[in-house]
Protein backbone atom coordinates (compact mmCIF):
# COMPACT_ATOMS: atom_id res chain seq x y z
CA UNK A 1 0.00 0.00 0.00
CA UNK A 2 3.10 2.12 0.72
CA UNK A 3 5.45 2.94 -1.68
CA UNK A 4 9.12 3.15 -1.73
CA UNK A 5 9.26 6.58 -1.21
CA UNK A 6 6.53 6.84 2.05
CA UNK A 7 7.94 4.05 3.51
CA UNK A 8 11.64 5.87 4.04
CA UNK A 9 9.80 8.87 5.56
CA UNK A 10 7.90 6.75 7.58
CA UNK A 11 10.99 5.08 8.55
CA UNK A 12 12.48 8.18 9.56
CA UNK A 13 9.53 9.35 11.52
CA UNK A 14 9.09 6.12 13.45
CA UNK A 15 12.66 6.62 14.55
CA UNK A 16 11.67 9.18 16.97
CA UNK A 17 9.24 6.62 18.88
CA UNK A 18 10.62 6.37 22.37
CA UNK A 19 7.69 3.66 23.67
CA UNK A 20 6.64 0.44 23.00
CA UNK A 21 3.48 0.32 20.32
CA UNK A 22 0.95 -2.42 20.20
CA UNK A 23 -1.59 -2.33 17.12
CA UNK A 24 -4.49 -4.57 17.54
CA UNK A 25 -6.49 -5.25 15.17
CA UNK A 26 -9.75 -6.53 14.55
CA UNK A 27 -10.17 -8.05 11.05
CA UNK A 28 -12.81 -10.54 9.12
CA UNK A 29 -12.14 -11.83 5.74
CA UNK A 30 -13.13 -9.06 3.42
CA UNK A 31 -11.58 -6.78 1.11
CA UNK A 32 -11.09 -4.28 3.25
CA UNK A 33 -9.74 -6.07 6.31
CA UNK A 34 -6.66 -7.73 3.85
CA UNK A 35 -6.15 -3.83 2.91
CA UNK A 36 -5.85 -2.99 6.52
CA UNK A 37 -3.73 -5.63 7.07
CA UNK A 38 -1.37 -5.04 4.61
CA UNK A 39 -0.92 -1.61 6.21
CA UNK A 40 -0.12 -2.70 9.42
CA UNK A 41 2.41 -5.42 8.43
CA UNK A 42 3.81 -2.39 6.53
CA UNK A 43 3.72 -0.40 9.29
CA UNK A 44 5.43 -2.77 11.81
CA UNK A 45 8.29 -3.48 9.70
CA UNK A 46 9.62 -0.14 9.65
CA UNK A 47 10.30 0.30 13.47
CA UNK A 48 11.41 -2.62 15.88
CA UNK A 49 9.41 -0.87 18.25
CA UNK A 50 5.85 -1.62 16.85
CA UNK A 51 4.16 -5.25 17.28
CA UNK A 52 0.78 -6.09 15.75
CA UNK A 53 -1.98 -8.75 17.14
CA UNK A 54 -4.72 -10.10 15.11
CA UNK A 55 -8.12 -10.72 16.15
CA UNK A 56 -10.49 -12.43 14.08
CA UNK A 57 -13.60 -10.50 15.75
CA UNK A 58 -15.22 -7.61 16.02
CA UNK A 59 -15.84 -6.96 20.09
CA UNK A 60 -15.91 -3.63 19.72
CA UNK A 61 -19.06 -3.52 17.13
CA UNK A 62 -16.70 -2.67 14.01
CA UNK A 63 -14.52 -4.76 11.62
CA UNK A 64 -12.10 -3.86 10.26
CA UNK A 65 -10.67 -1.81 13.09
CA UNK A 66 -7.53 -1.35 14.71
CA UNK A 67 -6.23 0.12 18.11
CA UNK A 68 -2.66 1.87 18.93
CA UNK A 69 -1.85 1.08 22.65
CA UNK A 70 1.11 1.92 24.52
CA UNK A 71 1.55 -1.46 26.74
CA UNK A 72 1.01 -1.54 30.38
CA UNK A 73 -0.80 2.32 30.13
CA UNK A 74 -4.31 2.89 29.31
CA UNK A 75 -3.14 5.27 26.19
CA UNK A 76 -5.10 4.19 23.18
CA UNK A 77 -6.17 5.56 20.20
CA UNK A 78 -8.49 4.07 17.56
CA UNK A 79 -9.10 3.23 13.69
CA UNK A 80 -12.46 2.06 12.29
CA UNK A 81 -10.86 3.38 9.24
CA UNK A 82 -7.74 2.04 6.85
CA UNK A 83 -6.25 6.26 7.45
CA UNK A 84 -4.83 7.11 4.19
CA UNK A 85 -5.41 10.01 1.93
CA UNK A 86 -5.95 13.21 4.40
CA UNK A 87 -5.93 10.86 7.28
CA UNK A 88 -2.39 9.42 6.45
CA UNK A 89 -1.27 12.23 9.24
CA UNK A 90 -3.39 11.35 11.11
CA UNK A 91 -2.23 7.86 11.56
CA UNK A 92 1.26 9.02 11.80
CA UNK A 93 0.84 11.41 14.33
CA UNK A 94 -1.23 8.60 16.21
CA UNK A 95 2.15 6.45 16.10
CA UNK A 96 4.48 9.41 16.90
CA UNK A 97 2.18 10.54 19.99
CA UNK A 98 1.41 7.16 21.43
CA UNK A 99 4.95 5.95 20.89
CA UNK A 100 6.00 8.82 23.24
CA UNK A 101 6.57 11.37 20.91
CA UNK A 102 6.65 15.28 23.01
CA UNK A 103 3.18 16.84 22.27
CA UNK A 104 3.03 19.88 20.67
CA UNK A 105 0.31 21.99 22.59
CA UNK A 106 0.80 24.54 25.03
CA UNK A 107 1.77 23.67 28.46
CA UNK A 108 -1.59 25.57 29.86
CA UNK A 109 -3.97 23.58 27.03
CA UNK A 110 -2.34 20.06 28.14
CA UNK A 111 -3.26 20.59 31.54
CA UNK A 112 -6.35 21.92 31.43
CA UNK A 113 -7.05 18.10 29.37
CA UNK A 114 -5.90 16.74 32.04
CA UNK A 115 -8.08 18.61 34.46
CA UNK A 116 -10.96 17.31 32.37
CA UNK A 117 -13.23 15.80 35.35
CA UNK A 118 -15.33 13.23 33.25
CA UNK A 119 -15.57 10.15 31.18
CA UNK A 120 -15.65 11.26 27.45
CA UNK A 121 -15.95 8.69 24.64
CA UNK A 122 -16.08 10.32 20.79
CA UNK A 123 -16.82 8.89 17.97
CA UNK A 124 -16.17 10.97 15.23
CA UNK A 125 -17.27 9.97 11.22
CA UNK A 126 -15.15 11.22 8.49
CA UNK A 127 -14.48 10.43 5.06
CA UNK A 128 -10.66 10.17 3.58
CA UNK A 129 -11.44 13.23 1.25
CA UNK A 130 -12.15 15.85 3.75
CA UNK A 131 -9.82 18.17 3.93
CA UNK A 132 -11.47 19.59 7.27
CA UNK A 133 -11.65 16.23 9.17
CA UNK A 134 -8.22 15.64 10.56
CA UNK A 135 -8.04 18.53 12.75
CA UNK A 136 -10.97 17.11 14.52
CA UNK A 137 -9.17 13.39 14.14
CA UNK A 138 -5.77 15.10 15.45
CA UNK A 139 -7.43 17.14 18.04
CA UNK A 140 -8.95 14.26 19.80
CA UNK A 141 -6.21 11.65 19.53
CA UNK A 142 -4.08 13.63 21.19
CA UNK A 143 -6.44 15.00 24.02
CA UNK A 144 -7.18 10.78 24.51
CA UNK A 145 -3.21 10.28 24.79
CA UNK A 146 -3.34 13.19 27.63
CA UNK A 147 -6.22 11.96 29.27
CA UNK A 148 -6.97 8.94 28.85
CA UNK A 149 -10.58 9.00 30.71
CA UNK A 150 -10.89 10.07 26.97
CA UNK A 151 -11.71 7.82 24.21
CA UNK A 152 -11.46 8.36 20.60
CA UNK A 153 -12.04 6.59 17.27
CA UNK A 154 -12.35 7.28 13.93
CA UNK A 155 -14.67 5.91 11.55
CA UNK A 156 -14.73 6.00 7.71
CA UNK A 157 -18.16 7.12 6.99
CA UNK A 158 -17.36 5.28 3.35
CA UNK A 159 -16.57 2.25 5.09
CA UNK A 160 -19.42 1.70 7.87
CA UNK A 161 -22.43 3.01 5.33
CA UNK A 162 -24.94 0.90 7.34
CA UNK A 163 -23.67 2.88 10.52
CA UNK A 164 -24.01 6.29 8.93
CA UNK A 165 -27.63 5.25 7.24
CA UNK A 166 -28.52 4.32 10.62
CA UNK A 167 -27.72 7.73 12.74
CA UNK A 168 -28.57 9.49 9.20
CA UNK A 169 -25.35 11.37 9.11
CA UNK A 170 -25.02 13.35 6.13
CA UNK A 171 -21.92 15.74 6.52
CA UNK A 172 -18.50 15.34 8.14
CA UNK A 173 -16.68 15.08 9.94
CA UNK A 174 -19.65 14.57 12.79
CA UNK A 175 -18.35 14.18 15.94
CA UNK A 176 -20.32 11.86 18.49
CA UNK A 177 -20.05 12.24 22.56
CA UNK A 178 -21.05 9.11 24.43
CA UNK A 179 -23.83 8.01 22.22
CA UNK A 180 -24.88 11.64 21.36
CA UNK A 181 -23.94 14.34 18.81
CA UNK A 182 -21.32 16.64 19.74
CA UNK A 183 -20.41 19.20 17.10
CA UNK A 184 -20.34 19.03 13.23
CA UNK A 185 -17.52 20.73 11.10
CA UNK A 186 -13.53 21.21 11.54
CA UNK A 187 -13.17 21.71 15.15
CA UNK A 188 -9.57 22.16 17.13
CA UNK A 189 -8.83 21.71 20.49
CA UNK A 190 -9.53 24.34 22.37
CA UNK A 191 -12.92 24.74 20.95
CA UNK A 192 -13.42 21.08 22.00
CA UNK A 193 -12.21 22.40 25.30
CA UNK A 194 -15.05 25.26 25.46
CA UNK A 195 -17.28 22.90 25.40
CA UNK A 196 -16.40 20.26 27.74
CA UNK A 197 -14.61 23.19 30.06
CA UNK A 198 -17.61 24.74 30.56
CA UNK A 199 -15.42 27.81 32.73
CA UNK A 200 -13.29 27.99 30.24
CA UNK A 201 -14.67 30.74 28.38
CA UNK A 202 -15.31 33.39 31.46
CA UNK A 203 -11.55 32.42 32.86
CA UNK A 204 -10.50 33.28 29.42
CA UNK A 205 -12.30 36.34 29.10
CA UNK A 206 -11.04 37.46 32.04
CA UNK A 207 -7.47 36.82 31.38
CA UNK A 208 -7.55 38.52 27.76
CA UNK A 209 -8.70 41.49 29.66
CA UNK A 210 -5.74 41.93 31.42
CA UNK A 211 -3.48 42.50 28.50
CA UNK A 212 -2.06 45.50 27.76
CA UNK A 213 -2.80 47.89 24.56
CA UNK A 214 -1.78 46.74 21.14
CA UNK A 215 -0.22 48.96 18.35
CA UNK A 216 -1.70 47.14 16.39
CA UNK A 217 -4.66 44.76 17.15
CA UNK A 218 -5.91 42.64 14.04
CA UNK A 219 -9.41 41.18 14.28
CA UNK A 220 -9.30 37.81 11.67
CA UNK A 221 -6.53 35.07 11.07
CA UNK A 222 -7.29 34.42 7.45
CA UNK A 223 -4.65 35.25 4.92
CA UNK A 224 -4.96 39.32 4.95
CA UNK A 225 -5.14 39.05 8.50
CA UNK A 226 -1.94 36.78 8.71
CA UNK A 227 -0.17 39.23 6.30
CA UNK A 228 -1.18 41.93 8.12
CA UNK A 229 0.41 40.58 11.60
CA UNK A 230 3.74 39.64 10.26
CA UNK A 231 3.71 43.47 8.81
CA UNK A 232 3.03 45.42 12.14
CA UNK A 233 5.60 43.26 13.66
CA UNK A 234 8.55 43.21 11.69
CA UNK A 235 8.00 46.97 12.18
CA UNK A 236 8.74 46.55 15.86
CA UNK A 237 5.51 47.22 17.15
CA UNK A 238 2.74 45.20 19.34
CA UNK A 239 0.97 43.36 17.42
CA UNK A 240 -1.76 40.96 18.53
CA UNK A 241 -4.63 38.86 16.79
CA UNK A 242 -7.38 37.75 17.68
CA UNK A 243 -9.65 34.87 15.22
CA UNK A 244 -12.21 32.92 15.67
CA UNK A 245 -10.57 30.06 13.76
CA UNK A 246 -7.19 30.61 12.35
CA UNK A 247 -6.69 30.46 8.55
CA UNK A 248 -10.27 31.31 8.25
CA UNK A 249 -12.15 30.21 5.04
CA UNK A 250 -8.93 28.96 3.33
CA UNK A 251 -9.24 26.22 5.91
CA UNK A 252 -12.25 24.61 4.14
CA UNK A 253 -10.73 25.33 0.52
CA UNK A 254 -9.45 21.96 -1.04
CA UNK A 255 -7.36 23.32 -4.17
CA UNK A 256 -5.07 26.21 -4.58
CA UNK A 257 -3.61 26.31 -7.68
CA UNK A 258 -3.55 30.03 -8.49
CA UNK A 259 -0.97 31.67 -5.64
CA UNK A 260 1.92 32.67 -7.40
CA UNK A 261 5.02 31.36 -6.84
CA UNK A 262 3.07 28.44 -5.15
CA UNK A 263 2.51 25.66 -8.07
CA UNK A 264 -0.18 23.87 -6.12
CA UNK A 265 -1.53 23.40 -2.48
CA UNK A 266 -4.76 22.69 -0.44
CA UNK A 267 -6.25 25.11 1.91
CA UNK A 268 -5.75 23.33 5.80
CA UNK A 269 -1.76 23.27 3.97
CA UNK A 270 -1.65 26.66 3.28
CA UNK A 271 -3.53 27.56 6.40
CA UNK A 272 -0.40 25.93 8.68
CA UNK A 273 1.89 27.37 6.63
CA UNK A 274 0.55 30.94 7.08
CA UNK A 275 0.25 30.41 11.09
CA UNK A 276 3.78 29.29 11.35
CA UNK A 277 5.18 32.42 8.97
CA UNK A 278 2.53 34.12 11.74
CA UNK A 279 4.72 32.48 15.05
CA UNK A 280 7.59 33.32 13.51
CA UNK A 281 7.20 36.42 14.93
CA UNK A 282 6.58 38.18 18.37
CA UNK A 283 2.70 37.69 17.50
CA UNK A 284 -0.04 37.37 20.17
CA UNK A 285 -2.59 34.73 18.33
CA UNK A 286 -5.46 35.09 20.38
CA UNK A 287 -7.44 31.87 18.74
CA UNK A 288 -11.03 30.31 19.20
CA UNK A 289 -12.26 33.98 20.08
CA UNK A 290 -15.04 35.36 18.60
CA UNK A 291 -15.65 39.36 18.10
CA UNK A 292 -18.75 41.16 18.98
CA UNK A 293 -18.52 44.76 19.28
CA UNK A 294 -16.24 47.40 18.19
CA UNK A 295 -16.36 50.21 20.20
CA UNK A 296 -14.05 53.36 18.79
CA UNK A 297 -12.75 55.78 21.58
CA UNK A 298 -10.56 58.67 21.06
CA UNK A 299 -7.13 57.45 22.06
CA UNK A 300 -8.09 53.16 22.02
CA UNK A 301 -10.37 51.44 19.91
CA UNK A 302 -12.00 48.51 21.82
CA UNK A 303 -13.02 45.26 20.92
CA UNK A 304 -15.26 43.18 22.34
CA UNK A 305 -15.53 39.50 22.72
CA UNK A 306 -18.20 36.77 23.33
CA UNK A 307 -16.76 35.47 26.30
CA UNK A 308 -16.76 38.92 28.22
CA UNK A 309 -13.15 39.71 27.54
CA UNK A 310 -12.26 43.29 26.52
CA UNK A 311 -8.82 44.19 23.81
CA UNK A 312 -8.00 47.31 23.07
CA UNK A 313 -6.12 48.59 20.33
CA UNK A 314 -4.34 51.87 19.06
CA UNK A 315 -5.41 50.79 15.89
CA UNK A 316 -7.59 48.18 14.83
CA UNK A 317 -7.41 46.03 11.52
CA UNK A 318 -10.69 44.24 10.43
CA UNK A 319 -10.03 41.17 8.44
CA UNK A 320 -12.92 38.61 9.43
CA UNK A 321 -13.71 37.23 5.72
CA UNK A 322 -16.67 36.05 4.28
CA UNK A 323 -18.53 32.64 4.60
CA UNK A 324 -20.50 30.86 2.37
CA UNK A 325 -23.88 32.49 1.00
CA UNK A 326 -27.07 30.39 1.46
CA UNK A 327 -29.85 30.34 -0.65
CA UNK A 328 -32.38 31.31 1.93
CA UNK A 329 -35.59 29.28 0.96
CA UNK A 330 -37.20 27.01 2.94
CA UNK A 331 -35.93 23.77 4.11
CA UNK A 332 -32.08 24.86 3.72
CA UNK A 333 -31.21 25.50 7.62
CA UNK A 334 -33.82 22.54 8.72
CA UNK A 335 -32.11 20.17 6.63
CA UNK A 336 -28.23 21.84 7.01
CA UNK A 337 -25.85 18.47 7.89
CA UNK A 338 -28.91 16.50 7.05
CA UNK A 339 -28.29 16.31 3.29
CA UNK A 340 -28.33 20.02 2.65
CA UNK A 341 -24.40 20.70 2.17
CA UNK A 342 -21.81 23.66 1.84
CA UNK A 343 -18.46 21.54 0.93
CA UNK A 344 -18.48 18.77 -2.50
CA UNK A 345 -15.04 17.74 -1.28
CA UNK A 346 -15.93 16.74 2.12
CA UNK A 347 -19.31 15.39 2.29
CA UNK A 348 -19.56 13.96 -1.82
CA UNK A 349 -18.14 10.48 -0.53
CA UNK A 350 -21.65 10.74 1.90
CA UNK A 351 -23.81 10.68 -0.82
CA UNK A 352 -22.15 8.03 -3.22
CA UNK A 353 -24.49 6.36 -5.49
CA UNK A 354 -27.40 9.16 -4.93
CA UNK A 355 -28.90 11.77 -6.83
CA UNK A 356 -27.92 14.91 -5.90
CA UNK A 357 -28.26 18.74 -6.65
CA UNK A 358 -26.25 21.52 -7.17
CA UNK A 359 -27.30 25.26 -6.51
CA UNK A 360 -25.21 27.60 -8.42
CA UNK A 361 -23.30 28.01 -12.14
CA UNK A 362 -20.20 30.05 -11.69
CA UNK A 363 -17.00 28.21 -11.13
CA UNK A 364 -17.50 26.68 -7.56
CA UNK A 365 -20.89 25.38 -8.74
CA UNK A 366 -19.70 23.65 -11.73
CA UNK A 367 -16.79 22.33 -10.12
CA UNK A 368 -19.06 20.83 -7.60
CA UNK A 369 -20.77 19.16 -9.67
CA UNK A 370 -17.72 17.51 -11.94
CA UNK A 371 -16.34 16.28 -8.41
CA UNK A 372 -19.74 14.77 -7.40
CA UNK A 373 -20.85 13.37 -10.81
CA UNK A 374 -17.56 10.67 -10.48
CA UNK A 375 -19.43 9.66 -6.95
CA UNK A 376 -23.22 10.01 -7.24
CA UNK A 377 -25.78 8.03 -9.43
CA UNK A 378 -27.07 11.67 -10.97
CA UNK A 379 -26.13 15.38 -10.55
CA UNK A 380 -28.71 18.55 -11.36
CA UNK A 381 -27.30 21.65 -11.81
CA UNK A 382 -29.48 24.97 -11.05
CA UNK A 383 -28.50 27.83 -12.02
CA UNK A 384 -30.36 30.81 -11.69
CA UNK A 385 -29.33 33.31 -15.19
CA UNK A 386 -30.27 32.05 -18.62
CA UNK A 387 -26.07 30.65 -18.76
CA UNK A 388 -23.91 29.37 -16.80
CA UNK A 389 -21.28 31.75 -15.50
CA UNK A 390 -18.66 29.72 -15.35
CA UNK A 391 -15.19 29.49 -17.23
CA UNK A 392 -15.99 28.09 -20.80
CA UNK A 393 -13.25 24.80 -20.06
CA UNK A 394 -15.63 23.44 -17.10
CA UNK A 395 -18.58 24.15 -18.63
CA UNK A 396 -17.46 22.03 -21.84
CA UNK A 397 -16.13 19.18 -19.16
CA UNK A 398 -19.40 19.28 -17.40
CA UNK A 399 -21.47 19.31 -20.34
CA UNK A 400 -19.15 15.82 -21.42
CA UNK A 401 -20.59 14.12 -18.59
CA UNK A 402 -23.35 11.50 -18.73
CA UNK A 403 -24.93 11.71 -15.37
CA UNK A 404 -25.51 15.34 -14.97
CA UNK A 405 -28.53 17.34 -16.01
CA UNK A 406 -28.02 20.97 -16.55
CA UNK A 407 -31.24 23.51 -16.06
CA UNK A 408 -30.76 27.22 -16.25
CA UNK A 409 -33.10 30.11 -15.41
CA UNK A 410 -34.61 27.75 -12.46
CA UNK A 411 -35.24 29.76 -9.31
CA UNK A 412 -34.64 27.89 -6.15
CA UNK A 413 -37.86 27.85 -4.03
CA UNK A 414 -37.61 25.36 -1.50
CA UNK A 415 -35.62 22.13 -0.07
CA UNK A 416 -37.88 19.40 1.20
CA UNK A 417 -37.30 16.78 3.35
CA UNK A 418 -39.16 13.62 5.38
CA UNK A 419 -38.24 15.68 8.89
CA UNK A 420 -35.12 13.96 9.00
CA UNK A 421 -33.56 14.13 5.62
CA UNK A 422 -33.79 16.04 2.09
CA UNK A 423 -35.75 14.34 -0.46
CA UNK A 424 -36.42 16.94 -2.99
CA UNK A 425 -35.47 20.31 -4.40
CA UNK A 426 -38.09 22.53 -5.82
CA UNK A 427 -37.84 25.59 -8.66
CA UNK A 428 -39.34 27.68 -10.44
CA UNK A 429 -38.74 28.04 -14.34
CA UNK A 430 -38.38 31.74 -14.71
CA UNK A 431 -39.56 31.94 -18.57
CA UNK A 432 -43.00 30.28 -17.66
CA UNK A 433 -43.49 30.77 -13.97
CA UNK A 434 -43.94 27.02 -13.74
CA UNK A 435 -43.21 25.28 -10.43
CA UNK A 436 -41.04 21.61 -10.38
CA UNK A 437 -39.99 19.13 -7.70
CA UNK A 438 -36.73 17.03 -8.56
CA UNK A 439 -36.55 13.44 -6.01
CA UNK A 440 -32.72 13.18 -5.20
CA UNK A 441 -30.93 12.84 -1.48
CA UNK A 442 -28.62 15.87 -1.64
CA UNK A 443 -28.33 19.62 -2.31
CA UNK A 444 -24.78 21.34 -2.09
CA UNK A 445 -25.09 25.18 -2.50
CA UNK A 446 -22.59 26.86 -4.16
CA UNK A 447 -23.45 30.46 -4.86
CA UNK A 448 -20.65 32.58 -3.31
CA UNK A 449 -20.01 34.50 -0.43
CA UNK A 450 -21.65 37.23 2.18
CA UNK A 451 -19.26 39.20 4.73
CA UNK A 452 -19.10 38.60 8.02
CA UNK A 453 -19.83 41.73 9.19
CA UNK A 454 -23.01 41.62 11.11
CA UNK A 455 -21.42 42.43 14.28
CA UNK A 456 -19.83 45.87 13.09
CA UNK A 457 -23.49 47.23 11.68
CA UNK A 458 -24.13 50.79 12.71
CA UNK A 459 -19.97 51.33 13.82
CA UNK A 460 -18.21 51.40 10.68
CA UNK A 461 -19.42 52.15 7.14
CA UNK A 462 -20.57 49.05 5.31
CA UNK A 463 -21.69 48.67 1.73
CA UNK A 464 -25.45 47.45 0.46
CA UNK A 465 -23.61 44.06 0.72
CA UNK A 466 -22.56 44.56 3.75
CA UNK A 467 -18.69 44.55 2.86
CA UNK A 468 -16.71 47.21 5.02
CA UNK A 469 -16.17 50.39 2.80
CA UNK A 470 -12.45 51.18 2.46
CA UNK A 471 -10.29 53.42 0.98
CA UNK A 472 -6.97 53.26 -1.06
CA UNK A 473 -5.30 53.10 1.94
CA UNK A 474 -7.48 50.56 3.56
CA UNK A 475 -8.91 53.01 5.50
CA UNK A 476 -12.66 52.54 7.08
CA UNK A 477 -14.96 55.51 8.12
CA UNK A 478 -13.49 55.39 11.72
CA UNK A 479 -10.23 56.80 12.05
CA UNK A 480 -7.60 54.08 12.95
CA UNK A 481 -9.56 51.24 12.51
CA UNK A 482 -8.10 49.76 8.85
CA UNK A 483 -9.67 46.85 6.75
CA UNK A 484 -8.73 44.06 4.77
CA UNK A 485 -9.38 41.19 2.47
CA UNK A 486 -13.20 39.53 1.81
CA UNK A 487 -14.86 41.45 4.04
CA UNK A 488 -14.49 45.07 2.37
CA UNK A 489 -15.12 46.31 -1.05
CA UNK A 490 -11.88 45.64 -2.78
CA UNK A 491 -13.14 43.08 -5.92
CA UNK A 492 -11.65 40.34 -6.67
CA UNK A 493 -12.33 37.97 -3.38
CA UNK A 494 -9.14 36.02 -4.46
CA UNK A 495 -6.54 35.01 -1.63
CA UNK A 496 -3.04 36.90 -3.19
CA UNK A 497 -5.58 39.93 -3.29
CA UNK A 498 -5.90 39.42 0.46
CA UNK A 499 -2.70 39.03 1.41
CA UNK A 500 -1.82 42.20 -0.70
CA UNK A 501 -4.48 43.95 0.71
CA UNK A 502 -3.44 42.41 4.37
CA UNK A 503 -0.10 44.07 4.13
CA UNK A 504 -1.17 47.51 2.62
CA UNK A 505 -3.83 48.09 5.97
CA UNK A 506 -0.78 47.28 7.96
CA UNK A 507 1.37 49.52 6.27
CA UNK A 508 -1.42 52.28 6.71
CA UNK A 509 -2.30 51.53 10.44
CA UNK A 510 1.75 51.92 10.84
CA UNK A 511 1.72 55.33 9.35
CA UNK A 512 -1.61 56.43 11.39
CA UNK A 513 0.30 56.04 14.31
CA UNK A 514 3.83 57.26 13.73
CA UNK A 515 1.69 60.42 12.60
CA UNK A 516 -1.17 60.43 15.13
CA UNK A 517 -0.31 61.99 18.66
CA UNK A 518 -0.97 58.53 20.83
CA UNK A 519 2.08 57.45 21.87
CA UNK A 520 3.21 58.96 18.98
CA UNK A 521 7.45 58.99 20.87
CA UNK A 522 7.32 55.33 21.58
CA UNK A 523 6.68 54.59 17.96
CA UNK A 524 8.78 56.56 16.29
CA UNK A 525 11.86 55.31 18.44
CA UNK A 526 10.87 51.65 17.16
CA UNK A 527 10.44 52.65 13.58
CA UNK A 528 13.84 54.58 14.22
CA UNK A 529 15.76 51.44 16.20
CA UNK A 530 14.13 49.33 13.41
CA UNK A 531 15.22 51.28 10.12
CA UNK A 532 18.69 51.30 11.42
Amino acid sequence: MLDANLKTQLKAYLEKVTQPIEIVASLDDGAKSHEMQELLQEIVLLSDRITLVEHRDASNGRSPSFKLNRPGTDISVEFAAIPMGHEFTSLVLALLQVGGHPIKLDDKVIEQIKNLDGDYSFETYVSLTCQNCPEVVQALNVMSIINPRIRSVTIDGGLFQAEVEQRQIMAVPTIYMNGEVFGQGRTGVEEILAKLDTGAAARKGEELSQREPYDVLIVGGGPAGAAAAIYAARKGIRTGVVAERFGGQVLDTLAIENFVSVKETEGPHFATALEQHVKAYDVDIMNVQRAEALVPGDKLIEVRLANGGVLKGKTVILSTGARWREVNVPGEREYRNHGVAYCPHCDGPLFKGKRVSVIGGGNSGVEAAIDLAGLVKHVTLLEFAADLKADAVLVKKLKSLPNVTVITSAQTTEITGDGKKVNGIGYKERATGEVRHIELEGVFVQIGLVPNTEWLKGTVALSRHGEIEVDAKGQTSIPGVFAAGDVTTVPYKQIVIAVGEGAKASLSAFDHLIRSSVDEEPVVAKQEAVTA
